[in-house]
């Protein structure tokens, strides 16, 4: 069995210590959601002095609280002993049903922003695609903005059959949707610590939203399907796209740190506020962007 906490339970996101039980000759169960008194079998003690809640403890001299992780002396609760089934009950649903779902389900989920498909994919699954995924949207993105450049330049020789390769305007390209992406990332990160510091207090919790917010910019990759198949209403196309990445983004911090609706947002405007604005500081200081 896994540690507590390798898992998370996609309805009520609370920590889970296996997604399925294998009883052998291809018998699996899914793992239900389980309270904190079955994750935690030692005796229980009152944390007094911080949270009033409950604490575990192997009857040492102290213990740790489970909801404010204080550590609380065995003398100032007298060491009495209470019954598990006065924690709070867990959702007792599967801790995970997307184990059993094919990956095309899974991903129209993804699609339609559920919170669960989320949960699923960002804790329960071991992708680490985010990197190369990150790399290939923003070739995405510079192959868009170069088409673009080059629409608007007539000069181009047809003879030129690597012309291709032989553009540098692709690299700066590719250049400056990399500083914007970079600006857009930093402007969520300070928002959230700025506005709670004990969400982003581990170096762990800044990979996870890092990964989160990497693997939710995959809208990207309908870039060139919009503009190999142009039309009349490609921009309108291009504005979706845009748009159905920010929400996914969103999604993903709410997800990954447990919050509302309302403050992801705000760190999503924030960061569109700083990308523009690095933008524009660039372009003052006579630099093509």
């Amino acid at each position: 069995m896994a540690a507590l906490g390798a898992y998370r339970c996609i309805e009520c996101n609370r920590e889970a210590a296996e997604l399925y039980r294998d009883y052998q000759r291809g018998v699996l169960r899914i793992s239900i959601c389980a309270s904190s008194a079955e994750a935690y079998p030692r005796p229980l003690v009152l944390c007094i002095p911080s949270c009033s809640r409950f604490a575990f403890s192997e009857l040492t001299f102290f213990s740790s609280c489970i909801c404010c992780v204080v550590q609380v002396p065995l003398q100032e609760t007298g060491g009495l002993l209470l019954l598990k089934k006065n924690l709070k009950k867990s959702c007792q649903k599967p801790v995970d049903k997307y184990i059993e779902y094919d990956p095309v389900i899974i991903l129209i989920n993804a699609i339609l922003c559920k919170a669960q498909a989320y949960r699923h994919i960002l804790f329960n699954t071991k992708i680490n695609i985010h990197g190369k995924l990150c790399i290939f949207c923003l070739l995405c993105e510079a192959y868009l903005r170069w088409l673009q450049l080059q629409d608007s330049s007539q000069n181009i020789d047809p003879d030129d059959l690597i012309r291709y390769a032989k553009e540098w305007d692709f690299y700066r390209m590719f250049g400056i949707a990399s500083l914007e992406q970079t600006s857009f990332l930093v402007g969520i990160f300070i928002t959230l610590w700025w506005m709670g510091p004990e969400m982003l207090k581990t170096k762990s919790d800044f990979i996870l939203l890092l990964k989160a917010l990497l693997l939710s910019s995959y809208g990207k990759l309908l870039l060139i399907p919009a503009v190999i198949w142009e039309h009349d209403y490609t921009p309108l196309c291009l504005l979706f796209i845009k748009v159905f990445v920010l929400i996914s983004n969103s999604q993903a911090i709410r997800v990954t740190l447990n919050l509302n609706r309302t403050l992801p947002w705000l760190a999503i405007f924030f960061g569109l506020i700083l990308e523009n604005g690095v933008v524009c500081f660039f372009q003052k200081m006579g630099w093509d962007v």
